[in-house]
This record gives structure tokens, sequence and C-alpha cells, in this order.
């Protein structure tokens, strides 16, 4: 198939696009930036430059492109939030950003692709801080988010659902969305490469256990998650799929993991109500509250095997440079 990518040389596209290549696919990966056109053309797809905020532009790349299947995968992250960024993600210009591409950039994306008869779009989600704070640590596709997050989270919330719900409702074609867990791996904040920003703090004891450390977490290899997204581009029923790997775990049990794996001290313990005055809300929030995923409905519904299938495994041996 021909498939059009939008953020092609983000964390995600720069795993994704390789991968459908070698699959036969014909991709035309599109970026905002005209110097990592070589880059596109290095991992094997055509280059296209377009701000996906330009809706004349958007619809003028896709035009062009002609494709199978739209790929959304636009945000302004690329791996690299700073710490200041999760204190304050209402106030970080990269989550506005990234909110704008949820919402703007989506609706463009999906303009053009009715325009041209694409048959399918896959788009980027996030599991992180979406359900109600009830029931069970492990939550599904099926359970109810959260309908009164924290007032930090509840800008970058609506852009997520305004991704999920525009997609899987579009009545041209089918709808897939995968909401990914937290991404560790090359090229992402958890990765031995030097400007891994996550990784830093951790070695510099900057990531401390705030409170009892009980928030779950579901964690992702970023090659698991392209590789999931591939199987959604080829086959898979319309919908929202957890990919996550197996073995969501409290902040407790992984983040001491993942300090020992990148030759660090064990990380530093403070209260809850410290940590909220230090590291805000958010931050609090991730360490303390907030549920995890369940991949069943992935692993059932679209043959979705991780390599990584847990963080243990993914930490020890999945965080080298690509």
């Amino acid at each position: 198939m021909k498939v059009f990518v939008a953020g092609a040389t983000g964390v995600l596209g720069r795993a994704l696009v390789p991968r459908l290549v070698a699959r036969g696919h014909e991709v035309v990966g599109m970026t905002k930036t005209a110097s990592k056109q070589d880059l596109l053309r290095d991992l094997g797809a055509c280059p296209v430059v377009a701000n996906a905020l330009d809706p004349d532009a958007v619809a003028e790349a896709v035009a062009s492109a002609e494709p199978d299947v739209i790929v959304h995968e636009l945000t302004a992250l690329s791996g690299r939030l700073s710490v200041r960024d999760l204190r304050h993600p209402e106030h970080s210009a990269a989550a506005i950003m990234t909110n704008r591409l949820r919402t703007e950039a989506t609706d463009h994306l999906l303009a053009a692709g009715r325009a041209v008869g694409a048959r399918r779009v896959v788009a980027q989600s996030f599991t992180a801080f979406r359900w109600a704070r009830i029931g069970g640590p492990v939550l599904t596709e099926a359970d109810p988010l959260d309908d009164e997050p924290p007032a930090a989270l509840r800008a970058p919330l609506a852009g997520i659902i305004h991704v999920e719900r525009a997609v899987t409702s579009i009545d041209w074609g089918e709808g897939l969305v995968m909401r990914y867990g937290s991404f560790y791996g090359p090229g992402t904040a958890i990765s031995r490469a030097p400007d891994a920003v996550m990784a830093a703090q951790i070695r510099k004891r900057r990531f401390p256990i705030l409170g009892d450390g009980a928030g779950i977490t579901s964690h992702v290899h970023v090659d698991d998650a392209a590789t999931a997204t591939v199987i959604a581009v080829e086959r898979g029923r319309p919908g929202i799929y957890n990919i996550v790997d197996d073995e969501p775990a409290p902040v407790r049990e992984w983040l001491p993991a993942l300090a020992s794996a990148l030759g660090a001290k064990p990380p530093r313990r403070i209260p809850r109500w410290l940590g909220r005055l230090a590291a805000g809300e958010t931050a609090t929030l991730m360490m303390t509250d907030v549920r995890g995923a369940s991949n069943a409905k992935a692993k059932r519904d679209l043959g979705w095997q991780p390599c990584y299938p847990s963080w243990r495994l993914g930490f020890a041996a999945g965080l080298g440079q690509r």
C-alpha cells in the first residue's frame, strides 16, 4: 500500500518508517523541516515538506501522495520533554504545540484523507493519566476516563481525546487509535544517549520516588510500538488499542530497576507533600495515583506480541542507541 506518515521524523516515526518499507509499502513521510528530507530518504521514505497546521499545505501533500493509509504521529515532544515541562505542562511550549497538532492538525489530516479516499487512518494517543482513579490497578480501553483531571492536565487530555474521537468516528474509512505506553529505548527520554532527558535526571538522582510510589506505569519499547503500528496499518478492526507491555508496575518497582540499568544510584524517596511542592501536581499524580493499561485487546485483535514483554527485560537489553 501507499502509506502517508505525518510526523515521520519523530521518535516513533523513525522506528516506524523502515518497518513499513521492509513490509513492501511505499511510504511518503511528511516533515515541516526541509533539512530532514535526507533523513527520510535514508529511512526509505519519499519526503514531503509541509506545516501540519496549514490546512492547504496538508491537503496538497496528501493529495500528491494519494495514500491508502494515513498515519498520524505528530507531536512536538520528540522524547525531549524537560523536567520543567513535566512540572507545568499547561505552560510548556512543547505541550501546547502538541495539543494543536492533536486538534487542528488531526482535523486537517482527516479532511485531506476524506478528499483523496484514503481507506484507513492510524493515529497516536497515550495511556497515562487517562482513566478515572477508581477500580483496579490495570484498566482496559472500555474503562471510564477521568472526567475531572487535574487542572495542569486538562488541556493535554482534551487534545488526546479529540484525536481519539475524531479518528474513530470517521465514516469514510477505518480509524484506529494506538494508545501507547511510556516510551523507552533509542531516541526516547529513557535511553543510554547522553541527551536522553529522563535518564540524565535519574543518573543525577533528580528523579525521586514521591510518596508511596504506588502509581502504575505501563511501558512500551519504541520498537514494539512501531511494530504494533505496522500491524494496525495493515489490518485490525477500527477502534482504540492499548499498546503497552505485559507488566504494568508501580513506580517504586520500575524506577530503581531503571536506575540500576543506567548505572545510577537508587532514587531518593521524598514525602508526597514535599514532592508536590517540588515537582508539581503532574509528577505527583504519576508517582502515586495513576492506573496502568491492559494490552489484552491489542494482543487478541491485532495479533501483536511485544519483543520486550516486560520493562525488566527492556531496561536490561533495550536501552542502547540506534
